[in-house]
């Protein structure tokens, strides 16, 4: 039980000096590639999504030196600012319009070609199935084979009141 504690322990500190050396920028012996840094997910994230109107955060989170001054134009009356001025103050805040976000995409057309390559794999295979795995029919499924079949029971008189010998005229020598 020690053991295994022990080697938590251990364990705890590999991780805690490996993302101690991976923050500093520098590259991992055994790795011949940089580590990249972890995103935090504690903090608000910007989406559009059209059942959440207003999201946590605005789109743009730095603001150039001329989006700083638009922001000190909002604050004045909305009737002095251009419709230009108005299309960027709401593109500081969001990164798409409800029109835009609702405009369909092309993905059906991916999920109906996947669908169909999908199928053809599968008919290719019982094809493949039908000449190498299966065997062949049995002869009792060719129609000379029934058709004997039909005849000798017939002429056995196979259930003749209500079954398939009632169907048959035997004077006649046909189906009534």
């Amino acid at each position: 039980m020690l053991h295994l504690t022990a080697g938590r322990v251990g364990s705890l500190l590999a991780r805690r000096m490996t993302a101690a050396l991976t923050t500093s920028g520098t590259r991992m012996a055994s790795h011949d590639h940089e580590v990249s840094e972890s995103v935090d997910m504690s903090q608000p994230m910007y989406w559009d999504r059209l059942d959440t109107p207003l999201p946590d955060r605005p789109f743009k989170d730095v603001l150039t030196s001329a989006d700083k001054s638009l922001k000190q134009k909002e604050k004045g009356p909305w009737a002095k600012l251009t419709k230009e001025e108005q299309i960027a103050l709401y593109r500081l805040m969001f990164c798409q319009t409800y029109p835009e976000m609702k405009k369909p995409s092309a993905e059906w057309k991916t999920v109906i070609g996947g669908l169909f390559i999908f199928l053809g794999i599968t008919g290719l295979v019982v094809i493949w199935q039908s000449y190498y795995v299966y065997p062949p029919r049995p002869r009792t499924f060719d129609d000379e084979w029934q058709a004997k079949q039909v005849k000798r029971m017939l002429d056995m008189r196979v259930n003749p009141i209500e079954g398939f010998a009632a169907s048959w005229d035997y004077e006649k020598g046909q189906w009534k």
